[in-house]
């Protein structure tokens, strides 16, 4: 083979690869079907407000939540709760329950 037959044929071999290139190219041009993907969302409500502060709940903090302590009844408390449910049974509102066997 001579010089000149090689160039010719690397030469067809290169444009059609530009055109296998440009195939390939053009099915990734198409728009996509579907939902779009979490961070363009993200991206686009944030262009999309003006005043550059987030709408809705604030973001969740990083520092450690608060613990709440447990709920715990007075004495007095307890006793009133006590004598409250006890009218509620004397009065017939509760009914207890059947023993499950």
């Amino acid at each position: 083979m001579n010089l000149q037959q090689i160039v010719a044929e690397l030469t067809v071999e290169r444009v059609q690869l530009d055109k296998a290139i440009a195939a390939l190219n053009s099915l990734s041009k198409q728009p996509r079907r579907g939902r779009p993907p979490k961070t363009t969302q993200i991206a686009a409500i944030e262009n999309l407000n003006s005043t550059g502060r987030r709408r809705g709940r604030p973001p969740v903090s990083t520092s450690a939540p608060k613990k709440r302590g447990r709920r715990r009844l007075s004495a007095a408390a307890r006793r009133k709760l006590s004598r409250l449910l006890k009218q509620r049974w004397a009065q017939g509102k509760m009914k207890p329950r059947a023993k499950a066997r």
